[in-house]
């Protein structure tokens, strides 16, 4: 077999890993979100940063095409020089969590992704989070990691490779994004 082949092959596997239940949770819990004005926030690392970005993109540009109401979301990796202050005066731990000290209310959702579920500012973020009444939701891959525990709604694919982890992660966010930008929930 060929790397296509092979890797393709085991993404499907990925892919159908996926907890389709899990998803239209989230999906719910993005449209009360919506409609009840809180705020989403987004965070991950390296490629789950750019996951992040990329949501927050979907959710904010198109997430209203078919409602009144338009998605409140902030991608907490986009803001480079708060994140760079932040790692160089505080610590690269405290990136996510304090920008949620400035933003953050009881009620509103946080939804953290980490290929490896194990990552100390991602996981600081959700602690805080919690610890203010914040709804929290988790994607990870490789067992889940502390962020499956950590999470009040945790989804895990099941693979051992952060490619095909971050592949995953991807379409999960398009699930839940396309359902908004296409109209899906007026049909429901």
């Amino acid at each position: 077999m060929s790397f296509v082949t092979d890797y393709l092959s085991d993404l499907q596997r990925a892919l159908s890993s996926i907890d389709e239940r899990t998803v239209n949770e989230f999906i719910e819990i993005f449209r009360n979100a919506r409609e009840q004005g809180k705020t989403i926030f987004l965070c991950g690392n390296g490629g789950s940063a750019a996951t992040a970005s990329h949501f927050a993109n979907d959710l904010g540009k198109g997430g209203h095409n078919f409602s009144d109401k338009r998605f409140r979301v902030i991608a907490l990796t986009d803001n480079v020089p708060w994140m760079t202050a932040l790692a160089n005066d505080v610590s690269y731990e405290s990136v996510f969590v304090e920008q949620l000290k400035n933003f953050a209310q009881p009620g509103d959702v946080l939804f953290a992704l980490s290929g490896s579920g194990n990552s100390p500012n991602v996981l600081r973020a959700v602690e805080y989070a919690n610890s203010i009444g914040c709804l929290t939701l988790g994607v990870s891959a490789f067992g889940g990691g502390k962020l499956a525990q950590l999470v009040q709604k945790p989804l895990v694919v099941d693979v051992q490779h952060m490619g095909r982890a971050e592949d995953a992660h991807m379409v999960i966010t398009h699930l839940i994004g396309y359902f908004f930008m296409e109209g899906r929930e007026a049909t429901k």
